[in-house]
């Protein structure tokens, strides 16, 4: 079947995220892209097999850049609602200490399901808790990925700091800076593939300035640089948190980024958003990647990413839906929506279209993790795709299907493939079966929000 040609014929729209021509449809062969068919055209190379596509829009697959898959565990806990950051994760800390292997492989695993089912193909998690008894957990992940079958950018989180130094975790889930570097060189020896088509990347992702020692930024920026692996943390996401490194280390946190050694293009940035012009210039200038989060930034009331101006700088901008406990939803495409909507108040309707946020969600996404061979449609670029079906009531009248696909709320992928390989058929996992996997992720979501909170 590897060596068949498939036509993925007539679509409603496509979107190739370049300026390329497919109105006819992409012709796929093994796991790449062979040739694109422009509007009006049949294709030139022998077909054996087709699949009429008149009723559905492709798209590239979705590239989702910052997630904490753990979290899915803890969506919408009273305890946590109606918090801005810094109470909210001091909350909900004193949950997460409580997580466990059989946890983290199903909320891995659930996660990753429920981003495949919104049209994801690659998929990039920050995991940075790791109390006693979860010290293979990036392991853990690996295995639960490997079982859906999707690409993921999966980075060995770390917290040094915890309350009896200031920070904000309790002491059980930090470790020891040697144990954090040693780990994170074993894991980037034992899974990082940076071949054309990997599928299982690592990079390291200290969780926040105020998580970890000046020390431990500065020597993981060394190990990743050594490695040539990507660096990821949490930065300029509140008022709060820029206050805390001017008080902690005298210096905003985008001079502190510099002082450690980060500011260069293998670095990539959680939601980004309390930057001043002269700040965006620079992260222009070194090339930093943005994972904008548009849903959580809402849901915490954290601010507006300025991405247009971070875009026109030079940075990268992908698409994220953050943690589930700041978003309490893991839908790729539901969070295209939520960035068009959000980004037109602050830049209006002409600037942010919907070809602009879903370019964030797959060429900008795949740039921001230095991914080259997905996010578009190419010759030779990998067959990762999703079809969306517009036989669904909120598409009756649509007179533009792409734009149709974003505004009208498309939530649910139709067939999903990564690396030529259809992975969801018909609204459905090919190995995975979602009932049995949320039954048991109910139990153990129980379990940990139902442990005392000493």
């Amino acid at each position: 079947m590897q060596n068949k040609t498939l036509w993925l014929k007539s679509p409603a729209a496509i979107f190739t995220g370049n300026s390329l021509n497919a109105g006819n449809g992409l012709v796929i062969k093994g796991n790449k892209v062979v040739e694109l068919v422009p509007s009006g055209m049949q294709p030139k190379t022998s077909i054996d097999r087709y699949l009429d596509c008149s009723n559905k829009v492709i798209t590239p697959g979705l590239i989702n850049t910052h997630h904490h898959f753990y979290q899915t565990l803890t969506r919408a806990v009273p305890g946590a609602l109606n918090k801005p950051l810094f109470p909210w994760l001091k909350y909900l800390y004193q949950i997460w200490k409580n997580l466990d292997e059989d946890m983290i492989y199903t909320a891995t695993q659930l996660a990753g399901l429920e981003l495949m089912m919104s049209g994801a193909s690659c998929i990039a998690d920050h995991h940075y808790v790791f109390p006693k008894g979860l010290e293979q957990g990036i392991d853990i992940q690996v295995e639960a990925i490997n079982s859906l079958g999707c690409r993921a950018t999966l980075t060995r989180g770390s917290m040094s700091l915890g309350e009896s130094d200031g920070g904000l975790p309790p002491d059980s889930v930090i470790q020891s800076e040697d144990i954090i570097l040693q780990d994170s060189q074993r894991l980037i020896s034992k899974y990082h593939d940076n071949s054309e088509d990997g599928f299982i990347q690592i990079a390291l992702a200290p969780c926040s300035p105020f998580s970890v020692s000046t020390s431990l930024m500065q020597d993981t920026a060394q190990l990743a640089k050594q490695n040539n692996v990507m660096l990821h943390t949490h930065l300029a996401e509140t008022e709060d948190e820029n206050n805390f490194c001017i008080r902690q280390y005298k210096m905003r946190p985008l001079d502190y980024l510099e002082h450690c050694n980060w500011l260069g293009d293998k670095t990539w940035l959680a939601h980004g958003i309390h930057f001043n012009q002269d700040e965006i210039k620079r992260l222009g200038q070194a090339k930093v990647g943005i994972a904008h989060c548009p849903s959580s930034n809402m849901l915490l009331a954290s601010g507006i990413c300025p991405t247009v101006e971070l875009e026109t700088a030079g940075c990268n901008i992908g698409l994220a839906v953050d943690g589930s406990a700041s978003n309490d939803s893991s839908n790729m495409i539901q969070e295209v929506r939520q960035s068009l909507l959000q980004q037109r108040l602050r830049y209006g309707a002409e600037v942010i279209t919907a070809e602009r946020v879903l370019g964030y969600a797959t060429s900008g996404s795949a740039a921001v993790l230095q991914r080259p061979s997905i996010g578009k449609f190419a010759i030779g670029m990998q067959a990762d795709l999703a079809l969306f079906s517009l036989d669904e009531l909120r598409f009756s009248g649509v007179g533009s299907p792409l734009d149709g696909l974003i505004t009208c709320g498309a939530y649910q992928v139709d067939k999903l493939m990564v690396a030529g390989k259809w992975l969801i058929e018909n609204a459905e996992h090919s190995t995975v079966l979602s009932r049995q996997l949320m039954e048991k992720h109910q139990l153990l979501a129980k379990k940990i929000q139902n442990k005392s909170i000493v």
